[in-house]
């Protein structure tokens, strides 16, 4: 009886990893090919945050995510910003941005991102891009979409 108790356990073990790894996938199964683009509603101290996407054979093959302000000056490349920024926070938009997108390549599935320190706020819109630009690639609709 202890011996068939414990195989049991064993094959249960196996059926709750396996069905682990098939849940992670599920959420890029069916993305169409494409680039998906989201942007946050409003401007926050003068820049709105937005995520692209590159969808290829069902996997999220580029991604940039950054913020513009009015006249389309992206965020990441303002040296005075990274230079007031980083001595505060010990980062800085072209690092967090870029540390936020390794982790969308690399989970793939995962539309929540461990929150980098200094970059709280922008962690919790690139979540919501996320999602926004994962059901635009399901759906294979390539107009922006805008985030609240």
């Amino acid at each position: 009886m202890k011996y068939l108790y414990n195989k049991m356990v064993i094959v249960i073990m196996i059926l709750i990893v396996l069905s682990g790894m098939f849940v992670g996938c599920e959420n890029t199964k069916g993305l169409k090919d494409g680039f998906y683009t989201a942007e946050m509603a409003e401007y926050h101290y003068g820049w709105i945050e937005y995520l692209i996407i590159q969808v290829k054979n069902d996997k999220i093959v580029s991604a940039e995510y950054n913020a513009r302000n009015e006249s389309g000056f992206v965020k990441s490349w303002d040296n005075a910003y990274m230079k007031n920024m980083m001595p505060g926070y010990g980062t800085y938009p072209n690092k967090y941005t870029r540390e936020y997108v390794q982790q969308l390549i690399d989970s793939q599935v995962n539309t929540k991102v461990d929150v980098i320190t200094g970059a709280t706020s922008s962690g919790k819109n690139f979540e919501k891009l996320v999602a926004a630009v994962l059901r635009q690639a399901a759906t294979g609709n390539s107009a922006t979409v805008v985030v609240e």
